[in-house]
């Protein structure tokens, strides 16, 4: 089965530009991202459960080789329009690119809450009990409506992040013994509510 691409964007804006930041997501950058061929859904959440990072966009993509294409290239980098250099050059932003690997190809859509857990730094082949682990806390619960895996290369190593949509607003509490040695290198879990 073929693995979508994903590119995960969390965002932090200082607080004088939030309004603008907000006005920009969603008239330009989201509209402009949409329009590009390939990429399938872009969606945006704030945290509920932290102060930084407080903005989410979760885009997926057919293939990471979206973000290559001539078509995302006329609208990224360079070619960014002045108010998108204006407004990311302001923002803290911790920028994800990489493949689905579990389940493979599911879609981002609105849920009540969504819970991202953010594993940095571990060798490629911690896939999959980081997979088995995720899936064993999160899909026997009855609020969990889909839980993807999704993993990063950089620089050698691999950010592995879980993306759990759920029903119903819940707490969730993490079991480090469950997630044996991988435990040490989760860094981020926060749960943000749709925009």
């Amino acid at each position: 089965m073929a693995q979508n691409g994903f590119l995960l964007v969390l965002m932090q804006p200082p607080a004088n530009i939030e309004e603008e930041f907000n006005a920009w997501y969603d008239s330009e950058h989201v509209p402009e991202r949409l329009a590009v061929p390939g990429v399938l859904t872009a969606i945006r959440f704030s945290s509920i459960s932290a102060a930084t990072p407080k903005y989410l966009a979760m885009y997926d993509l057919e293939s990471e080789a979206v973000l290559d294409s001539d078509a995302y290239r006329r609208v990224a980098g360079d070619n960014s329009s002045p108010w998108t250099k204006r407004v990311t050059g302001k923002t803290r932003v911790y920028r994800s690119v990489g493949s689905q690997i579990y389940p493979g190809n599911a879609l981002t859509f609105r849920s009540a809450r969504v819970t991202l857990l953010r594993f940095r730094g571990l060798d490629a082949s911690a896939s999959d009990s980081m997979v088995s682990t995720l899936r064993s806390m999160f899909e026997g619960r009855a609020s969990t409506l889909q839980l993807r895996v999704f993993a990063c290369q950089v620089g050698g190593k691999v950010d592995f992040i879980g993306f759990v949509a759920s029903s119903v607003p819940e707490a969730v509490d993490v079991d480090p013994r469950l997630l044996g040695g991988n435990a040490r290198a989760l860094d981020l879990l926060n749960t943000y509510a749709p925009l």
